[in-house]
């Protein structure tokens, strides 16, 4: 069947190691929209997060983010929501005291109060560039369980790659595990990491799943291209799986087609080679 849905990631795959967007992606994916197929971009960012990268397309895009918690359009509109419960957001917090420095509770929030820390060490050279970007939608309190007045989005932690391992363990591990979901995105090169608690019915590809069926679409007319840990769901459900060139060894050792790297526009490569040319 000819490819009428791709889902593509951010981080490590659309974009770049310095994180610029190839100016080949960007055509290759307005061309694909042009040819008339959906584009999502499928991410664990924030939509306020993603939505630079989202305007820098002159097409409609689809933006499924928190992965997979939330689904909107450009413009902002939800289509779908997935919140975590606040209790047992708490139940979380309450099981990793030791984390609660790379802690910090997200909300769907207009724009204030969206990204919540206990404490912001501003100056931390692993989070610094982050807290910049993010200024505006970053608050604080304490303790941070006191902010939980509605339900989240998610319970995120940040930190060395190292420590990120320790405390998915713990929350794999806790008596409450099955009321929740982990994603989890590695850089062992930048040795950092991610643990995103979202909705126990989340992951990238269960909301995938459930946004192609809403659109009508079949597994096998879905793509999807992915680099890290927290893409296998997506790449599991898509018909036609693509890993960049960089991705994790984890997602290479599974025998989907590879394209180039995102230092060498690997999602334009693998647009043109298998949606275009079979569209």
């Amino acid at each position: 069947m000819a490819v009428r849905l791709i889902a593509i990631d951010i981080d490590g795959t659309l974009l770049d190691s310095r994180w610029q967007l190839p100016e080949a992606n960007r055509q290759a994916i307005v061309q694909a929209a042009a040819s008339g197929i959906e584009v999502a971009l499928v991410t664990g960012r924030r939509y306020d997060f993603a939505r630079p990268i989202a305007e820098r397309f002159s097409c409609p895009l689809t933006m499924i983010v928190n992965n997979g918690a939330l689904v909107k359009s450009k413009d902002g509109a939800t289509h779908l929501q997935h919140l975590l419960p606040r209790e047992t957001a708490r139940a979380v917090l309450a099981a990793t005291p030791v984390f609660r420095p790379g802690a910090a509770v997200v909300f769907d929030r207009p724009k204030e109060n969206q990204v919540v820390f206990e404490n912001i060490d501003w100056e931390d050279p692993s989070r610094k560039s982050y807290f910049e970007r993010n200024r505006e939608f970053i608050a604080q309190a304490s303790p941070l369980e006191s902010c939980l007045t509605e339900d989240p989005i998610q319970v995120m932690y940040s930190g060395p790659v190292g420590r990120m391992r320790e405390v998915e363990a713990v929350l794999r591990a806790h008596p409450r595990a099955k009321q929740y979901a982990l994603a989890v995105t590695e850089y062992e090169d930048r040795n950092f990491g991610l643990v995103d608690v979202i909705h126990p019915a989340c992951s990238k590809g269960a909301t995938l799943a459930e946004w192609a069926a809403r659109r009508g679409l079949k597994r096998e007319q879905v793509m999807a291209i992915g680099d890290n840990l927290n893409d296998r769901e997506m790449l599991e459900f898509a018909g036609l799986a693509v890993v960049m060139g960089n991705s994790v060894p984890a997602l290479k050792s599974l025998g989907w087609l590879e394209t180039l790297s995102n230092d060498q526009s690997g999602v334009a490569a693998a647009i043109r080679a298998y949606a275009l040319e079979q569209s």
